[in-house]
């Protein structure tokens, strides 16, 4: 095994969080032929390390490389910190930085003492250091101290290494659980599923010869599978039979339904599970479905408002918006102002974004706000970062994101707006509800007083909460808070078909002439084989039309095959952003990214205010000028500009093509919907509705017609287990 030995120099690049280091190292001894020449020079290495520092020796084991770009390094797989075999070392060692009270003449008098294995001596008993003359109680207390904590973090990376972790892994545990981390991994090692994959951990689990029935891995098996049941299926609670397949499918474990009883009876408590009759909950939603129906109860407590001149107001407001609302619309506007929970539903073209500027203008007229009071009054709200904008730009006003509302934490993953810490806003209207899980909505009622009036804005047969719960749903259908369905559709031209195009696979009832052409649709009846090129045509005539790739984007239920987003994405790029001399390009594993190419965020970074789901433009490329920089990749989010290091592209993807499940909470003027057997059960009634759906000028699907209405009449989205319906009806 190659190794280097030495000391860790200057630091170029350090993450406390993971522990991933670049730095430079002066070689002392190598057996590695490339570095030879190397000895007694410095070389750049990159790998994770835990509480590393330069007054130690290392042995590292790793790999020299060339960088094309970085040049020279060496990628350390493992290190281990050198043991000190000589005086002079141990002396070098205790009068170091590390050691605190502990000079140069103390350490020559301890090593005068107690020899070469002073140290070993010193962390075996702490009475040796008292033999040594001149060491007074507290001085030795500080040496001993310092000695423990340098050594800790070391014993514990060498019995996670040990254990089957990588050394990138083992620096995450460390930094997460410090001085617990030997605890957990002695009684219960499943506690590190929160920064270790649980299946890794429970292969490391049966890999060290641990009981695979020990009451310890059943109690984290069974959780982990009602969770993944959740995750797959969005249950907020379980039957026996489900969770004793997943056992069996996940982890191989064969329980009879007595012995999983007697499990999950001591899960029960232990406080981890909520059985009730034949249902088992997780606490955690059992508890957050609980917490919902609560606070629902108490802002449904307050006393209604009355408007006693509704009519004058509403006239007023037409007449400055130059607007005139119908009896329905009008409807909603006052119950909305009168009640204090209010559910509006409708489908594309239902007049939903009318209604809600129409509530806000009239709120604020009602209630005499200032700029100020608007601000502190109104809080406008939307899961997503496009559909937060688009909130904003219809009403005027400042929208954000729900995670931004309640400034949650992505490192924690907690929220700073909470029960103790709440914000006091009087309207709240949160759009795009049916994507929001239980997770999120316990939060929000969590973080605002009771004495708000609170509007729900959403599609109930759109794509329900990737995470658990299906509260719009549930919220209606329990018929305990104002309810006003919309479903008369405005048309735009006689010749307009994209909402009634919804309204149809919503029905599961398509009209016979769905293949004619529409002012705002064309269905392209071709193969599999021969989509692709349709859609590069379509695109490329788009562009000589002055289209630009901001106005089109392309939907599709999956990232892999033919005709999945990664191969489209491939293809799009190079019609809307081909390769130039001039163009700078930056590669990030095998996608190569150029300045004016379209992204997608994928995860959620409230401190740059960007969200999943947001699009925006890469406008630089900064190469980095010396080992001392990073590259850098400059991202326009609408506006907002956010800097990314090369590592952090992870983050992101390209966008010419995205997920159906992606664009929920967005708009786009142009929409192209490519329809094909290969994409298989991906292909559903509420997954192509919610496709149609996002399509604002213009739909053009793409495929084969038998997949479309196979799709149109395939419910494979199955209706969700929760208990919210029933607790709301049975509370309030």
């Amino acid at each position: 095994m190659n190794y280097i030995k030495g000391k860790i120099g200057d630091t170029i690049y350090y993450n406390s969080d993971n522990g991933y280091l670049v730095a430079l190292f002066r070689i002392k001894e190598t057996n590695d032929e490339n570095l030879k020449d190397h000895v007694n020079k410095s070389i750049t290495i990159t790998g994770n390390f835990v509480d590393y520092n330069t007054e130690e020796s290392y042995l590292l084991y790793g790999d020299y490389v060339v960088h094309e770009r970085y040049g020279k390094q060496y990628k350390v797989n493992n290190y281990e910190k050198q043991e000190l075999t000589t005086e002079d070392a141990v002396i070098e060692f205790l009068s170091s930085s590390l050691i605190k009270g502990c000079g140069e003449k103390t350490a020559i008098s301890i090593v005068d003492t107690l020899g070469v294995k002073a140290i070993d001596l010193i962390k075996d008993n702490y009475n040796n250091l008292l033999m040594v003359p001149g060491i007074s109680e507290s001085k030795a207390k500080k040496i001993y101290e310092s000695i423990i904590k340098n050594s800790s973090s070391d014993d514990t990376l060498i019995a996670l290494k040990k254990f089957g972790f990588s050394i990138k892994e083992s620096t995450s545990i460390y930094q997460k659980y410090k001085d617990k981390t030997m605890m957990y991994l002695e009684e219960n090692l499943y506690v590190f599923s929160d920064v270790i994959d649980f299946t890794k951990l429970d292969n490391l689990y049966l890999m060290n010869n641990l009981d695979a029935t020990s009451i310890v891995r059943l109690n984290a098996c069974i959780i982990e599978s009602m969770k993944r049941l959740s995750n797959k299926f969005g249950d907020t609670y379980y039957y026996l039979e489900e969770i004793n397949s997943t056992l069996q499918t996940e982890f191989r474990i064969y329980l009879a339904s007595e012995e999983l009883e007697v499990v999950l009876n001591r899960l029960e408590s232990l406080g981890h599970v909520v059985r009730i009759d034949n249902q088992i909950y997780l606490t955690e939603y059992y508890m957050k479905e609980k917490d919902i129906v609560g606070a629902l109860a108490l802002i449904n407590d307050y006393p209604k408002k009355e408007i006693k001149n509704f009519e004058a107001l509403i006239d007023e407001v037409e007449y400055n918006a130059k607007v005139e609302y119908n009896s329905e619309q009008k409807d909603a506007i006052k119950k909305a102002l009168e009640n204090r929970i209010t559910i509006i539903s409708g489908g594309p073209g239902t007049g939903k974004t009318t209604i809600v500027n129409a509530i806000v203008k009239l709120y604020i007229k009602m209630n005499k706000l200032s700029l100020y009071d608007i601000n502190t009054k109104i809080a406008l709200l939307a899961p997503t970062g496009r559909a937060s904008k688009k909130l904003s730009m219809s009403t005027g006003l400042g929208a954000m994101t729900l995670h931004r509302y309640l400034k949650w934490n992505k490192d924690t993953d907690d929220f700073g707006v909470n029960e103790y810490n709440r914000n006091h806003h009087k309207l709240i209207i949160v759009d795009e509800f049916s994507m929001i899980d239980i997770n999120l909505f316990d939060a929000l009622l969590k973080g605002i007083y009771s004495d708000v009036q609170l509007v729900i804005v959403g599609d109930s047969f759109q794509l329900p909460s990737v995470g658990p719960g299906l509260i719009l749903n549930d919220l209606i259908e329990s018929k305990k808070f104002e309810y006003i369905p919309l479903n008369r559709i405005y048309r735009q031209s006689n010749n307009s078909y994209i909402p009634y195009l919804a309204k149809e696979i919503k029905e599961c009832d398509l009209s016979d002439d769905f293949l004619e052409k529409k002012d705002d649709y064309n269905f392209i009846n071709t193969s599999s084989s021969a989509i692709k090129e349709f859609i590069k045509q379509i695109c490329e005539r788009s562009i000589e039309k002055g289209i630009k790739d901001n106005e089109i984007q392309i939907l599709a239920p999956m990232y892999k095959g033919e005709n999945g987003i990664d191969s489209l994405n491939v293809l799009l790029q190079n019609i809307f952003n081909p390769p130039s001399i001039d163009t700078k390009e930056i590669k990030y594993g095998d996608i190569t990214y150029r300045i004016n190419d379209k992204v997608l965020q994928l995860v959620n970074n409230p401190d740059c205010n960007v969200f999943n789901g947001d699009i925006g433009y890469i406008k630089q490329i900064i190469y980095k000028k010396n080992n001392k920089e990073k590259d850098k990749v400059l991202i326009d989010f609408e506006g907002n500009y956010v800097e990314y290091n090369k590592e952090d592209l992870s983050m992101i993807k390209h966008a010419y093509a995205i997920t159906i499940h992606k664009s929920q909470g967005s708009e786009f003027a142009h929409v192209i919907m490519p329809i094909s057997k290969n994409y298989s059960k991906m292909l559903y009634n509420k997954l192509l509705y919610t496709g149609v759906s996002r399509a604002k000028k213009s739909l053009v699907l793409i495929g084969e017609i038998n997949s479309f209405v196979m799709a149109i009449n395939n419910n494979y989205s199955k209706m969700r287990k929760t208990s919210l319906k029933e607790l709301l009806y049975n509370t309030l």
